[in-house]
């Protein structure tokens, strides 16, 4: 039973990808409203068997059968990173993967999901979270480590 190929729905404008502090991120020239859709993540399907035998890290698991391989570079909601504290939800209809505006986003901010525990804990934490959150977090700690004179 393969899911049939449905094109993706048109993007938000003003999406362009740019150098972040946490690699390539999708930036959004223009202000979103919340709750307003902001791009669909879309690829070729493959079954969650196939998913486990590939180490990408552009797989998005949308029911207990089907995956989206999302690595093509067509494919720019790929380039959304990973927040602990994100601007953006997820939201998976008819195995098809929509991002929404969770608040208000500025315009010249990058837009943020939060990837889950499992893509963290195998992909980001061994390398440090680079969000904003964990990002100022680690600021403060430094900063109460410092000798004081």
């Amino acid at each position: 039973m393969k899911p049939q190929r449905v094109p993706p729905r048109r993007a938000h404008d003003g999406l362009i990808i740019k150098k972040t502090r946490s690699g390539l991120g999708l930036i959004t020239r223009k202000p979103i409203r919340r709750k307003n859709f902001i791009i669909e993540y879309f690829g070729p399907y493959i079954t969650n068997d196939e998913a486990d035998k590939r180490f990408d890290r552009y797989l998005f698991e949308v029911n207990s059968y089907f995956t989206v391989d999302g690595k093509s570079r067509t494919n720019i909601a790929r380039y959304i990173n990973h927040s602990c504290r994100p601007n953006c939800e997820i939201t998976i209809r008819d195995r098809r993967i929509f991002l929404y505006a969770k608040r208000a986003i500025l315009a010249e901010e990058e837009l943020t999901y939060d990837y889950g525990k499992d893509y963290f804990d195998e992909f980001i934490k061994p390398h440090g979270c680079r969000c904003e959150k964990c990002r100022f977090k680690r600021k403060d700690v430094q900063r109460v480590k410092k000798p004081r004179r």
